[in-house]
């Protein structure tokens, strides 16, 4: 479960970075391609969160992190490019 959460937690990085570029570069110059771009990628996105979350209040025993260090592997899905420095620092061993 370490691996697919290491996996997960990259991909909802680059999801959220896609999901910034759409709403920053693509939203003024082109109005139609943006609302097209925008359901798949938020859904996408929306799940990977979720499952990043969830996978992370499951993972905190077997890999026993302290409230702590759960707080910031929460706290990184919330920030760019935090889930790529947390991937780094706490799933090492996957």
């Amino acid at each position: 479960m370490l691996k697919t959460f290491k996996i997960i937690a990259i991909l909802e990085g680059i999801s959220y970075l896609v999901l910034f570029s759409n709403m920053l570069f693509i939203k003024p110059n082109d109005f139609v391609l943006y609302h097209k771009l925008l359901y798949p990628i938020g859904m996408s996105h929306g799940v990977l969160f979720i499952g990043y979350v969830g996978l992370a209040i499951l993972l905190k025993k077997s890999q026993n992190w302290n409230f702590i260090s759960l707080g910031f592997i929460l706290l990184a899905s919330l920030l760019p490019f935090a889930t790529f420095f947390i991937e780094k620092r706490y799933l090492k061993n996957a």
